[in-house]
This record gives C-alpha cells, sequence and structure tokens, in this order.
C-alpha cells in the first residue's frame, strides 16, 4: 500500500466507495490506520463540485469518479479491499492544489 493508491473501503451503511491513500508510504508501512480522500463511485454526470477532482480510467477506475478533498480521514489499512488503481501524476497535483485549497494550510 502507497501514497496515492486507489482501494476500495466497505462502508457498513452503503456500498464500498473508492479512496485515494495520501498518507506517506512510511505512515503506510509502519501504522495500523492511514489518511484516504473519500470518492463517490457512482457515475459522475455533473460539474464537479469546489472541493472535488474528477478521476477516471487514467487512474484505473472504470468511469468518472469524484474525489474529495475537503475532509481528510483516518481509516484502518487492514480494511480498504480490492486495489483499483493509482492517481496519475497530474491528478496526484490537482489532489495536492485541492487539498491546500479546501484545508487553506498557511504558509510559514
Amino acid at each position: 500500500m502507497k501514497q496515492w493508491d486507489i482501494y476500495l473501503f466497505p462502508f457498513t451503511q452503503e456500498r464500498p466507495h473508492p479512496t485515494v491513500v495520501v498518507s506517506h508510504d512510511d505512515r503506510c508501512e509502519r501504522c495500523e490506520q492511514i489518511n484516504v480522500l473519500i470518492c463517490s463511485f457512482a457515475q459522475l454526470n455533473r460539474a464537479p463540485a469546489d472541493h472535488e477532482i474528477v478521476l477516471d480510467e487514467a487512474d484505473g477506475l472504470d468511469w468518472k469518479t469524484a474525489c474529495r478533498c475537503d475532509v481528510i480521514y483516518l481509516l484502518p489499512k487492514a480494511e480498504l479491499r480490492e486495489m483499483r488503481g493509482h492517481a496519475s501524476r497530474e491528478r496526484q497535483r490537482q489532489i495536492a492544489r485541492k487539498l491546500n485549497e479546501c484545508l487553506r494550510f498557511k504558509p510559514w
């Protein structure tokens, strides 16, 4: 499991959703819980919201999927199932920019 990998997470109240691993590889290797972004797996038939980045076949998914960048979830990595792909370089840049925009990190 590495940063930018995309796995399904089996939510108990709804169908599994893709998640994008945003924890650094070191954390993925040594910790039981990792940081992920949750995606909407349903076919995206609308423009993305201000807090979303669209993932698609270039990232290993079957269709356009909205990745939420306004909340980072800490989930048990043992519960992540079925690797679906890996975010492309361009999508990694887009997600990093969107995280900065949504979370409003301030420079030192």
